[in-house]
């Protein structure tokens, strides 16, 4: 361990070396562009536009802007760049609310309309299924877009730094502060450098409240922030999720290593416990690694249980702090519901639900089958699933925790029958060519595929269609303001 964090220390001098090199090569003379107009928006959220056949990326900009651009950075093909002014507003433009935006990196989308946003996620949809799947497509169904556009996330993570990032403001106005701690969100290409966050729209507000009460006590009392560069400090990382049952659940996380430090990190989850009553779940974790993640690490209660419950057409589904749920709780309803209906179950199907999570699928639709397999990579996952289909009397369930590709083989199929109907719900990667391979062999009668990259979906689908037909197509809001989009596709075998 001493070896590996030795290694991450040594790495941060040579992060800093590339990142001045980087700024220094941006500082090049590069081109002001005047008054190009917007016209359209492109991958990750920025809006494009073209001066003399060369293709510009730009951020925070809608179509139909005319703005001044300066080129960023430059390529044979493409050019990035930012607006420095204004000439015309575009009419699809909205105030965006967030004091933040521009800044963090998030809701990119809240200068567009929502109405627009919805458009763009639908035509993203039919343009990576007909582009990149060069598949027999139905005719889609409209979007189906989120009743709530601001609060509505169940879960959100901050992060503690002792490098708080200054915005262009703040630093034309050379100010020395005093307090250069902050806790809120990563800076995009500053992996060290943390924007303070004082209101986030993302989710409940109790969220700000905790994140902000956290934060001043830390700095009324001088407890040290983390340092990614040196990995010193005491607060790494906080998570909040919040359910729709009311129930709420906060994990702090902290490099511990000595009895101060414990003492410190329980000083401060008792202060926690003490001025938010309504948490219900108050854990922590000692991560003395290099990285944020707690998939290896064990995680304590401090206080309360050590899960929280979410509900959903009377069905109680237990998350616990490794669970995946999906982070719209109210929208990932009418995902199920659409899911569920391509399946066309008649209660005598065999359905295989692969990347499970904590079984919210497989317990949503095992009413209307005759037995439900779901299969999903998180152990402790697996072992909510499982709780979940105990706490609601299901019992055509069973789970099994694994890689697909290890898990889902012909040996398994064999032994618990041939799917009528499989569910899949895989990562942004999509799915391993050797599930794919698996799927065909098997020869269900219907897939459903659910996927929050259509990209990644298109290529499965293309993989897809020497056997099975796309049937429908049902794009799905679940994160407004930004460029992310779900999307659901029936296949029927040939």
């Amino acid at each position: 361990m001493e070896e590996y964090q030795e290694k991450c220390i040594n790495f941060a001098p040579k992060l800093d070396f590339i990142e001045k090199n980087v700024a220094k090569k941006e500082k090049n003379e590069l081109p002001l562009l005047e008054k190009v107009t917007i016209t359209d928006v492109a991958a990750e959220g920025k809006a494009v536009a073209k001066v003399n056949e060369l293709v510009i990326f730009v951020p925070y900009v809608v179509p139909g802007d005319v703005v001044d651009l300066q080129v960023k950075r430059k390529k044979n093909h493409y050019a990035e760049a930012v607006a420095v002014k204004f000439h015309e507003k575009s009419p699809l433009r909205t105030e965006p609310f967030c004091s933040h935006f521009g800044v963090c990196g998030g809701c990119k989308w809240q200068c567009l309309s929502y109405e627009e946003q919805l458009k763009y996620k639908q035509k993203q949809v039919f343009d990576n299924l007909t582009r990149i799947g060069k598949v027999e497509l139905p005719e889609f169904r409209p979007i189906l877009g989120s009743e709530k556009t601001r609060f509505y996330r169940n879960k959100l993570e901050f992060t503690f730094s002792n490098k708080r990032w200054l915005t262009e403001e703040e630093v034309k106005q050379d100010v020395k502060y005093d307090q250069m701690n902050a806790v809120g969100f990563h800076i995009p290409g500053a992996f060290d450098k943390v924007l303070a966050i004082d209101k986030c729209w993302l989710q409940d507000d109790i969220s700000n409240q905790i994140r902000n009460a956290v934060r001043d006590y830390a700095y009324a009392h001088n407890f040290p922030f983390f340092d990614l560069r040196t990995q010193e400090g005491l607060l790494r990382n906080i998570m909040i999720r919040t359910s729709s049952t009311g129930e709420l659940m906060v994990v702090l996380q902290c490099k511990v290593t000595d009895d101060e430090g414990r003492r410190k990190m329980e000083e401060i989850l008792q202060f926690m416990a003490d001025s938010f009553p309504q948490i219900t779940s108050l854990m922590y974790v000692i991560n003395n690694k290099c990285n944020d993640t707690i998939g290896d690490l064990d995680v304590e209660v401090f206080k309360g249980n050590d899960h929280i419950f979410e509900e959903m057409e009377g069905l109680r589904f237990k998350v616990g702090p490794k669970s995946f749920y999906q982070t719209n709780s109210e929208q990932a309803y009418n995902l199920y519901k659409v899911a569920r209906e391509f399946a066309e179950l008649t209660g005598n199907e065999l359905v295989y639900d692969l990347y499970t999570g904590t079984g919210t699928i497989a317990n949503f639709v095992a009413r209307q089958a005759r037995k439900v397999v779901g299969i999903e990579y998180v152990p402790e996952a697996i072992e909510d699933a499982k709780v979940n289909s105990d706490l609601n009397g299901i019992d055509n369930t069973l789970f099994y925790a694994g890689d697909m590709k290890d898990i889902l083989t012909n040996d398994f199929i064999a032994e618990h029958g041939r799917p009528d109907v499989i569910i899949t719900d895989p990562p942004r990667a999509g799915m391993h060519n050797d599930v794919i391979d698996v799927i065909l062999a098997a020869e269900p009668k219907r897939i459903v595929y659910v996927s929050c990259n259509p990209a990644t979906q298109a290529r499965d689908l293309q993989l897809l269609d020497g056997k099975y037909k796309v049937t429908a197509v049902q794009p799905v809001d679940m994160f407004p303001h930004t460029h992310h989009v779900e999307n659901v596709v029936q296949l029927e075998r040939r």
